[in-house]
């Protein structure tokens, strides 16, 4: 991981580069270093990082949703970034409004975000535009809802085993 010192050159290395507002925060808690970025500059953040040769955080290692209610904005997306050279860690964050869910796709620079961002939509309602799949990956097409989501209700539907197959709604047949 970048030390908090180094964290904070990346920062400003963003904001000469890209943006002078595209950093919102820093943090290095735990030993994990985070920037905090402005949704709109969030591609051009991770391409600089990708392919900035001083950067070199070429390896996207996770994307994933978090709910933050009752805080506002409530939604973020974290991108989990690894420099395999360095073998340091940098995780990236935007947070979104509940109202208006919509970031830019990040496809096209790491191919893994593929199947990561259409789960985080599957699950948190996060929409990515100029993804090439834009479709629930895990929940049935006609669900209702964001399970993960902190206000949705608990419950859900009960599950069908082989046991209990023949008292169910009859889809087996």
């Amino acid at each position: 991981m970048p030390d908090a010192p180094g964290l904070e050159l990346i920062a400003n290395a963003i904001r000469e580069k890209i943006a002078p507002d595209a950093i919102l925060a820093t943090s290095y808690f735990r030993e994990q270093a985070c920037l905090e970025v402005v949704p709109e500059q969030l591609v051009p953040v991770l391409e600089y990082l990708k392919t900035d040769p001083d950067q070199g955080y070429t390896f996207l290692a996770s994307v994933h949703g978090v709910d933050y209610l009752p805080e506002a904005p409530r939604l973020g997306v974290h991108y989990e970034l690894l420099n395999m050279k360095r073998v340091e860690r940098l995780r990236v964050k935007i947070r979104l409004d509940i109202e208006s869910p919509t970031v830019q796709t990040s496809v096209h620079l790491f191919p893994t975000a593929n199947f990561q961002e259409r789960e985080v939509y599957d699950f948190f309602g996060v929409v990515f535009e100029g993804h090439p799949d834009m479709r629930r990956i895990l929940m049935p097409e006609d669900y209702e809802g964001f399970p993960q989501r902190r206000d949705f209700p608990l419950g859900g539907e009960p599950v069908m085993f082989t046991h209990n197959e023949p008292e169910g709604p009859g889809w087996y047949e």
